[in-house]
């Protein structure tokens, strides 16, 4: 029988390992983060025109993500979402595998909960094992982050090294106070062409 409240100890908190993630990438990082927590955990680690968080469409941070690494493919790209988001996005890991971008890294931030609808149980908490996913998928750098010392070897294969690289981070399941990100989709789009194509970009 599946442990549905073993999250509740997790010793990773989501907004401390957010800043771990901003402060290791420095400012040469472009991120997309997925629906729901990451938005909130990102926004309150440091909001950023080089952030493009990611109103509405759960599912599509990883898609997302891929076709901006494709697009980009001198720029190092980071997806952070969560464990709900990226189980209603499973064929992206295949399609990522497919297409093989050395500049994308994913990172899950897995408290196996609906933080949205009601701290839920997801897939997740039962037998799901998101990294497995993902190099069954053919993803050749996974992993599972689930503590601090696993959490300071990971952050340099997520920002340096190539990819495709996932690592699912196993936080605590806790309610935390939102810290909202800007709104206003266009102007979401024009601050992060500007921080992608430079100040010269006509938006």
């Amino acid at each position: 029988m599946s442990d549905l409240s073993r999250a509740d100890a997790f010793p990773l908190r989501r907004r401390e390992v957010a800043q771990q993630i901003l402060d290791a990438c420095g400012d040469d990082l472009l991120m997309i983060t997925g629906l729901g927590s990451t938005n909130w955990d990102f926004t309150a680690a440091g909001d950023s025109p080089s952030i493009f968080p990611l109103w509405g469409a759960m599912g599509g941070a990883l898609p997302m993500a891929l076709g901006l690494a494709l697009a980009q493919p001198d720029k190092r790209i980071l997806v952070a979402t969560g464990d709900a988001e990226i189980l209603m996005a499973l064929g992206s890991f295949a399609t990522v595998a497919v297409q093989a971008p050395p500049n994308l890294s994913i990172a899950v931030f897995d408290n196996e909960r609906y933080g949205e609808t009601g701290m839920q149980a997801t897939a997740t908490a039962h037998t799901a094992d998101l990294a497995a996913i993902a190099a069954a998928s053919g993803i050749m750098v996974t992993g599972t982050v689930r503590d601090q010392a696993e959490l300071d070897a990971a952050l340099p294969l997520m920002v340096e090294r190539k990819g495709p690289s996932v690592h699912v981070i196993k936080v605590r399941a806790e309610p935390l106070p939102f810290v909202l990100p800007p709104k206003d989709g266009a102007y979401l789009k024009d601050r992060f062409r500007v921080a992608l194509l430079g100040g010269d970009v006509i938006v």
